[in-house]
Parts: structure tokens; C-alpha cells; sequence
């Protein structure tokens, strides 16, 4: 395909295929190397939760201020921003002498990952047009799909040869590539004139989401009768309230409340928050007790969701032509169902652990459920908005997943009752398959097929 694309076409893509990698990868390394990091630095359960939700719930804040911020500086700036930000973060968060020092620098690290994907995305779409850009976004997600699968693999390789610390500096490499194609593309850069950013949008949305986190993290600690948990919790709460009234008031506002009009877009973006808060309670609570309560090694539990990551690749483009020609609605409510499924197949995990038979069937069985749900559920968002409104359509569903996630997390000592022990683990598996269930009736309730976009 890239053989009748230009020079700066193929390069483009390859900045924009490089720089999302980047933030793809290091989102799926992390689960693998939070045992060695607890055990080098301390702190447990809660330590493990805020490593990836300090990452989370500054890259679910600022993502939809990326492309505003590419409006008013232009895309490649922002772009050269993100990777270097990214690039320091990363060095100190591999350096970081303590917890609370490696948290602080993965929030910063999801400030600037928060840069790259919207802005990975822009770059293509303003250099692509008709089936090319079409070819281009396919090699793009390919590309990301591929980060999916070896960011476990290598997290995984590294944390049992080397260090956990030489995981977060995986990606330095390609960030380096990157920015020296940026400097050779001679890519004239665009600015909307006119344009401003959101920022106290920005602050109020960081505000909600950290004073939510931080309570449902510490109030296993705490309890909620503790000032110290229910007065951020609150605090969190009015400041997300006023973020969506900002949203509602402002007259470029980052999250288009106009948007959620129309029925498909609305009842995605639900089935989106409960299959997505799933899918990253799941990960997480799989990724740690393989290695704290099953005894595996990094490496191994980095190969254990393997297969279902495999049944991605080789079934989604088939898994959309088929949503293609009879609608997304039935897709995206058997597929939660048999990621349900396959998350209550977990519950044959015992404390004689055995992986062929107790955790590769669900693996399986959750991987198809997976793969019948991403490439519809995307197509029902993307295809209920204009497509010279896609941009913003993407940017929103993309903050509904992180959110989703960053929440499932921040509540996991909450699900498992303190400690990710064997009851723990089984715990979360009936709760991770009841909020399938939810997404799937939030699909079969809301969405219809071949909707007109004014519907």
C-alpha cells in the first residue's frame, strides 16, 4: 500500500505510526513490571494503582485538550512537545528513588502522552484524503495494535532479565527516530487563527478525576468517614460538575456536549465506559496476581493474555466487514456477553494454579468477545457524527475509554476486599463479567443500525 504513497506521505505516517506507538506501548508494559516495582520501592496495592492511574488521569484530562492545543501551535510543535515530554518523563521515571517520585513523573508522562495520539491523527488526516486516508488510519491502527501485543512481551522479558526500571526506557528509541523525521519532514505546520485553549476546562477536568481517584485508592485505607478521603471525593465531584457546565457554556468547548444528541453515539460511548472499565480492571488484576499469587515470572505473564491479543489481530478486519454488512448492534451486544464469559471461566483459578486449564480457556474465550466488540463499537461512534466532526468524535471516545479505566482501577482494592488474593482475584472476575453484561444491554438498549447521523 505504501509503495503509491509520496515521500512525505510514507513519512508522515511513519511519524504518526512511530509516536503512537509510543504511548500504546507504554500503556500495556506497566502491568507487568507493578510487582517488581512494588517490591523495590514499597507501598502494595495502593502503589501498583496510582503507577498507572497517575498516567491515566492526567492522559484522560488533557487528551481532549490536544486538539485545541494543535489548533493554536500547530500540529507538529505539539507533537515535537508530547515526544520530548514523553522521552524526560520516561528517564525519570526508570531513575525514580522512590514511589511517590515515580508517581509524580507518570502523571507528567500522561500530560505528554496526552499530545500524541490526537496529534499522531491529525497529521494523517490533513496529508491523506479519500481511500488512502482510509488505508493510512488501517496501517495506523495496525501499527497500535502491534504495540498491544509486545508491550506485555517485553515488559515482561525485561523486568525478569534486566530491570523493571529499563522497561520505561523502551521507548526512548523511537521517540529519538521520531523526532529526527519530524526535523527532516519540512512539514508545513497549520494554525487555526483564532483558536484558544481551554484551560480552565483543563484544570477542572484534571481536578475531578484526581480527587475521585484519590478517594476510591485511599478509602480502603482510610475509610470514607475520614476528611482526608470524603472531602477530595467531593471536592473531585463538584469540579467534574463544573467541568461539563464549562463544556455546556463555552464557545469552543473540548468535549462538544452537542455531540451526545445523537442515540448511537450516546449508548457507544456508555457500552464504551462499562467495556472499557472491564477490560482494564481485567488486565490489571490478571497482569499482578499471575505473578503475586500464581507464582509466575514477568516474561510468563506477559505471554498469558497472548492468545487473545493474537485472536485480535487475525479476526477484527473480518469482525468489521461482517458489522459492516449487518450493523454493529448485534456485535456489540454478543461480545460482552462472551467476554463475560470468559472472565467467569477465571473463577476455575485455584490455589493448585495450573494455566493450560484454568486460565487459557478463558483467555480464549474472552479474546473473541474482544475482537467481535472494538472494530464495531468504533465504527457505531465514529459513524454517528459528521465526518468533518470525526476528529473531536474520536478524541471524546478515546477520554470516555481512559476515564473508564483509570475508575475501574482506582476501585480495585474496593472490588477485591483489600488484598488481590485468590478470593480477591475470583471477586474481581464476577465483577469484571457484570460490567460486560452492562455494556452489552447498554448496547442491545441503544443502539440502532443505520441510523441517519441526525438521529
Amino acid at each position: 500500500m505504501t509503495d503509491t504513497m509520496t515521500r512525505e506521505q510514507r513519512v508522515v505516517l511513519t511519524i504518526a505510526v512511530l509516536a503512537s506507538f509510543v504511548s500504546f506501548l507504554d500503556g500495556t508494559v506497566v502491568n507487568v513490571a507493578l510487582p517488581a516495582i512494588a517490591r523495590d520501592l514499597g507501598g502494595g496495592l495502593s502503589t501498583q494503582q496510582w503507577v498507572v492511574d497517575a498516567y491515566l488521569v492526567t492522559l484522560g484530562a488533557f487528551i481532549l485538550v490536544a486538539g485545541s492545543l494543535s489548533d493554536v501551535l500547530g500540529r507538529v510543535v505539539v507533537l515535537r512537545i508530547g515526544l520530548v515530554g514523553f522521552g524526560v518523563a520516561s528517564v525519570a521515571i526508570a531513575a525514580a528513588p522512590t514511589a511517590e517520585f515515580l508517581i509524580v513523573a507518570r502523571a507528567l508522562q500522561g500530560v505528554a502522552g496526552a499530545l500524541l495520539v490526537p496529534s499522531s491523527l491529525a497529521l494523517i488526516t490533513s496529508t491523506f484524503r479519500g481511500p488512502a486516508q482510509a488505508r493510512a488510519i488501517g496501517i495506523w491502527t495496525g501499527a497500535t495494535t502491534v504495540a498491544m501485543l509486545a508491550g506485555p512481551l517485553v515488559g515482561g522479558v525485561f523486568v525478569d532479565a534486566l530491570s523493571w526500571r529499563l522497561v520505561f526506557l523502551v521507548n526512548v528509541l523511537p521517540i529519538g527516530v521520531t523526532l529526527w523525521l519530524l526535523a527532516r519532514l519540512g512539514h508545513r505546520d497549520h494554525r487555526r487563527p483564532g483558536a484558544r485553549v481551554d484551560v480552565l476546562g483543563a484544570v477542572l477536568c484534571a481536578a475531578g478525576l484526581g480527587g475521585v481517584v484519590f478517594a476510591l485508592i485511599e478509602q480502603p485505607n482510610l475509610g470514607w468517614g475520614s476528611p482526608l478521603i470524603w472531602i477530595p471525593g467531593l471536592i473531585g465531584a463538584l469540579a467534574f460538575a463544573g467541568f461539563l457546565v464549562r463544556q455546556r457554556l463555552a464557545r469552543e468547548p473540548m468535549m462538544p456536549l452537542g455531540l451526545f444528541r445523537s442515540r448511537n453515539f450516546w449508548a457507544g460511548n456508555l457500552a464504551t465506559v462499562f467495556v472499557y472499565a472491564a477490560l482494564s480492571l481485567n488486565g490489571f488484576v490478571v497482569s499482578v496476581y499471575l505473578q503475586q499469587g500464581a507464582g509466575l515470572s514477568a516474561t510468563l505473564a506477559g505471554l498469558a493474555s497472548l492468545p487473545s491479543t493474537i485472536l485480535m489481530i487475525a479476526l477484527s478486519s473480518r469482525m468489521g466487514a461482517l458489522s459492516g454488512r449487518f450493523g454493529p448492534r448485534l456485535f456489540m451486544t454478543l461480545g460482552p456477553l462472551v467476554m463475560a464469559a470468559g472472565a467467569l471461566l477465571l473463577l476455575n483459578v485455584r490455589g493448585d494454579f495450573d494455566y493450560w486449564t484454568q486460565v487459557l480457556p478463558g483467555v480464549i474465550v474472552f479474546g473473541l468477545g474482544l475482537t467481535a466488540t472494538v472494530s464495531p463499537l468504533t465504527a457505531a461512534v465514529l459513524g454517528a457524527i459528521d465526518s468533518e466532526r470525526s476528529g473531536i468524535a474520536s478524541a471524546v471516545n478515546n477520554a470516555v475509554s481512559r476515564v473508564a479505566g483509570l475508575l475501574a482501577i482506582a476501585a480495585v482494592s474496593s472490588i477485591v476486599g483489600g488484598a488481590l488474593d485468590l478470593d480477591g482475584f475470583h471477586r474481581a472476575a464476577v465483577f469484571t463479567a457484570a460490567l460486560m453484561v452492562l455494556g452489552a444491554t447498554a448496547s442491545f438498549l441503544g443502539i440502532r443500525n443505520h441510523l441517519s447521523r441526525a438521529e
